[in-house]
């Protein structure tokens, strides 16, 4: 452990940390939220619409869109306005996603509403890592940022089992509910629930302090640490955080991205890029997005599938446990090692046995033997090994990685080739599973798991225990 994240212990307001790691991580729930709900809701798109494959393609990967733009925005508009202001925006875009999406007559319409969802799920996904980095002492940094993880498939697992429970009420994803509206559109309204809790709770948190210090606000930056780890130890961060800005103290801007030095782009954000890019290679949004499709294309039923993505999410959460308990014992570097091994294995297990899938004369697909047992026991495997590694451990990262100077526009840059990694795996799987097929689909993410287990012995360096102004790159 750093021998000075220690040094105020004793101090160290854990009631309030745990209030604004607890108010941040809502924005993960609501990013898993609004990832998953779309995976019950495609059939009454298709027939709201009137959508073939690539029109639910579009329409699923639309938040995609929105998501890269926000985060990219969203790393920006922290150093600009404020951590916690940036997730209020977040909130307000959620809650209008939901009332467009659900409300949608038309796809264009839906579109819409998805990428102003997508603009809100981006902006997420950036600002509650760091923002829980920027509060949090070094050595319990790591499980603490990991909540958020644990949050976003929890928003995942409550989008499986809202629309689980609505479609099984209504008599289907596409039947009547209430007011007349079909059950697809309830699993959208769903969500201004949660998304509205967010919103309110925003308002008792503050500002992250090396925000305020950036910003010359010094005098609010010591009194938010001093509440946070005590009087002494705010004097000191205040002085670290200042001397760990640039030289001549201008404010951060995308230019810090580039080393003065030698003209190139900084590795660190080399690295950065390249976790957030493996993270989404690997296709586990595919399994988030299309669960419910995946596994009626084997020869499952609409019910059976809802209630496997309910047992998915259910093993993430306590994988994403695990990685809490482990993340600040063995570090950052062994968890994603362990997890690209696991999900090159588990994947290369998912291509076999779809690669003996049998189709009969009625054009129904089915796996024969034990096949079907074997890729539901690997994908839920692939799964587990997911969420205890690069599932919570790259946003980990992300957060506390670089310095502080270039922090949101390494967060911008790097969520943004996340989001268009995300998109480009999960627009392209509706064909992919037509030509060339499962198997080989699911070989090439297993490639990926693969060559993520290279890049991270070759590139990624250790972040345990070390304090935010010790970053450098």
């Amino acid at each position: 452990m750093d021998h000075r994240s220690g040094s105020a212990s004793g101090q160290v307001n854990t009631g309030l940390i745990g209030l604004v790691v607890a108010v941040a991580t809502i924005g993960g729930f609501m990013f898993g939220y609004d990832s998953g709900v779309i995976n019950g809701t495609q059939k009454g798109l298709e027939a709201a619409f009137g959508l073939g494959r690539l029109g639910i393609g579009v329409n699923v990967g639309a938040i995609l869109v929105g998501s890269s733009i926000g985060a990219f925005g969203a790393g920006r508009l922290a150093d600009l306005i404020g951590r916690r202001n940036t997730m209020m925006v977040s909130a307000v875009l959620f809650i209008v996603s939901a009332l467009m999406a659900g409300a949608a007559e038309s796809s264009a319409i839906f579109i819409v509403a998805r990428i102003i969802g997508g603009l809100g799920v981006g902006a997420a996904s950036v600002t509650s890592p760091v923002y829980i980095s920027e509060v949090t002492p070094a050595n319990v940094r790591g499980r603490l940022s990991s909540i958020q993880q644990v949050m976003i498939i929890s928003g995942l697992t409550g989008a499986f089992v809202a629309n689980f429970a609505l479609a099984r009420y209504a008599g289907g994803s596409t039947a009547t509910l209430w007011g007349g509206y079909a059950a697809w559109r309830w699993m959208f309204w769903l969500q201004v629930i949660p998304a509205a809790i967010y919103l309110v709770a925003l308002f008792f948190i503050p500002e992250s302090p090396r925000y305020l210090v950036v910003k010359g606000r010094e005098a609010e930056a010591q009194g938010v640490l001093a509440r946070l780890f005590g009087a002494a130890e705010a004097d000191r961060k205040v002085r670290e955080i200042r001397a760990s800005l640039a030289g001549d103290h201008h404010r951060p801007a995308l230019s810090d991205l580039v080393d003065k030095r030698t003209g190139r782009i900084r590795p660190i954000l080399w690295v950065g890029i390249g976790l957030a890019v493996f993270q989404q290679l690997v296709g586990i949004n595919v399994v988030f997005y299309y669960g419910a499709t995946l596994w009626e294309a084997v020869g499952f039923t609409e019910d059976n599938s809802l209630q496997i993505n309910i047992l998915s999410g259910v093993l993430s959460i306590g994988a994403c446990l695990l990685t809490i308990a482990l993340i600040d014992r063995i570090g950052r570097k062994p968890l994603l090692l362990i997890g690209s091994a696991g999900m090159a294995v588990t994947l290369a297990v998912v291509a076999w046995a779809f690669s003996t899938a049998v189709t009969d004369a009625g054009g129904a697909v089915t796996l024969p033997g034990n096949a079907g047992v074997i890729a539901l026991v690997a994908a839920n495997l692939y799964v587990i090994f997911f969420n205890v590694s690069w599932g919570p451990v790259m946003w980990v990262m992300l957060g506390e990685m670089f310095p502080n100077q270039i922090r949101g526009s390494a967060l911008a840059v790097s969520g943004f080739a996340q989001w268009i990694a995300n998109a480009a795996i999960s627009v392209s799987f509706p064909s992919l599973v037509v030509s060339p097929g499962l198997a080989i689909t699911y070989c090439g993410y297993a490639i990926a798991a693969a060559a993520s287990f290279v890049f991270v012995r070759a590139m990624v360096h250790e972040t345990r225990g070390r304090e935010l102004e010790d970053m450098v790159g």
